[in-house]
């Protein structure tokens, strides 16, 4: 009777790669995390630095849940490891404001009942703050179609665009756009105003 050996299947696993550490510069605040280079920028914020108001909705890129602001510019944490932003400035929701002194687009959102669950509230004004640091949103029309990659489940959209349209026209930045209006289910129809206080 003869011996017969079996060639290996496939070659042995390769061992993971051991973790590096990761300078990042968060609202403001220097931190060095000891992480592997695959962690992204969303799990590096909630899991080793307890920043939990970005959320971890769909993990695709798809909802907006995760947006913060990379050197003011819109990005989906989810989407994007933390390794390729060690010369970048982030800021996330808890960097806009205190709560002594919430920012413009936080005050808005309160005062015009933009939220509901809440669980995308923090994409949404992150994403916002971004359409306005980008400068490319004058009119309803435009800032619809610049927030339509985030997501409100409970449909609070037509309070999100009266908030963000209120800080546009506060800060000087918006075109008369009255072909139609934040609330409105008719061209025609007069905006929602914000509850009174």
């Amino acid at each position: 009777m003869s011996q017969v050996t079996q060639a290996p299947l496939a070659p042995p696993p390769v061992a993971l790669a051991p973790t590096q550490p990761v300078s990042l510069n968060i609202n403001g605040q220097a931190h060095t995390l000891q992480i592997a280079p695959w962690t992204t920028l969303l799990d590096a914020l909630r899991e080793y630095l307890d920043l939990t108001g970005t959320k971890k909705g769909c993990d695709h890129g798809q909802c907006g849940a995760c947006t913060v602001l990379v050197d003011g510019k819109r990005i989906n944490s989810c989407l994007s490891l933390a390794v390729m932003h060690e010369d970048s400035h982030i800021q996330t929701i808890e960097g806009l404001g205190t709560e002594d002194k919430l920012s413009p687009l936080q005050q808005a959102f309160i005062d015009h009942d933009a939220f509901q669950c809440g669980y995308c509230t923090p994409g949404q004004i992150c994403s916002a703050q971004g359409l306005i640091n980008e400068g490319k949103a004058k009119t309803e029309a435009e800032v619809r179609e610049l927030m339509s990659g985030n997501i409100c489940r409970c449909g609070a959209y037509s309070n999100i665009l009266s908030a963000v349209m209120e800080v546009l026209n506060n800060e000087g930045l918006i075109i008369e756009d009255k072909a139609w209006s934040a609330g409105a289910t008719k061209p025609d129809m007069a905006p929602v105003e914000p509850p009174k206080k």
